[in-house]
């Protein structure tokens, strides 16, 4: 169940170029939160600017209230949440949309983010743990400079594997590059949030392996609550319906989403 309050921001930190870690306190939000899920952020007056902010939960602290969340400054929006600081309140929706499946896999569960769609993966990850799972996290970004949250996923219990195109961290090239060196067979379940080309390529591979799989996709809200068709989309060619992606989504099933570059 969704709620809107005024939270108080506890911390605003800037993690590398342009990217920032927002903590602020909202018992009934962590009480509800699931990892995918995201929250409506609304940002400088009532009107301008009249639209709020899709931000995907980047961690949880369900003892102490409290939400992280991580994002890039794209525009005027996220630009003027920069200026939030400890003590600010800040108008927020949520825990708004449909989260990923968290369950135990006897096998390797492997987590694929590209770029800032890495955001729900820390979560996610955390969570797949506490289940006893096997996970691997990929992380693939432009340069180091564009990472982040290095050091916080490097923390988890997990394999970590960064991929940047400039080689300065970790593999240099694409993160789906990692694919050739997995064993479908050890396999139990991915994950994956970024570009949609790049999941279109993990979805190629999963879909050739059985390997069940969830994406989570990324697309421009205006409501966030599903009132509106902001963000209508058919999810395969030839279905009769349009998905909304902030309430049917923005986790979807592999096997019920048609990709942008899938089969090329």
């Amino acid at each position: 169940m969704s709620e809107q309050s005024l939270c108080k921001v506890i911390e605003q930190r800037q993690v590398a170029d342009d990217l920032y870690l927002l903590k602020f306190f909202s018992p009934g939000i962590a009480r509800e939160a699931k990892p995918g899920q995201f929250v409506h952020i609304r940002v400088g007056g009532f009107q301008d600017p009249l639209l709020r902010r899709p931000i995907s939960l980047f961690d949880v602290d369900e003892a102490r209230g409290e939400i992280t969340l991580f994002y890039r400054t794209v525009g005027r929006g996220t630009k003027s949440m920069t200026s939030l600081c400890q003590g600010d309140d800040v108008d927020v929706m949520g825990p708004l949309g449909h989260g990923f499946t968290i369950k135990k896999h006897e096998k390797k569960v492997v987590l694929i983010g590209g770029g800032i769609g890495a955001a729900p993966l820390f979560y996610l990850a955390r969570k797949l743990i506490a289940e006893g799972c096997q996970v691997e996290f990929w992380y693939g970004c432009n340069s180091a400079r564009q990472i982040g949250i290095d050091k916080g996923i490097a923390s988890l219990p997990m394999v970590y594997r960064p991929c940047t195109m400039d080689g300065s961290l970790g593999h240099a090239g694409l993160v789906t590059d990692l694919l050739q060196t997995l064993s479908p067979d050890e396999i139990g379940a991915m994950y994956t949030c970024g570009p949609e080309t790049m999941m279109a390529v993990v979805g190629d591979f999963a879909g050739r392996h059985h390997i069940w799989t969830e994406v989570s996709l990324e697309e421009h809200m205006a409501c966030g609550i599903g009132a509106c068709l902001g963000c209508a989309r058919k999810l395969k060619k030839g279905d009769p319906g349009m998905a909304k992606i902030c309430k049917d989504g923005p986790v979807f099933n592999l096997c019920a989403v048609e990709l942008c570059g899938e089969g090329e």
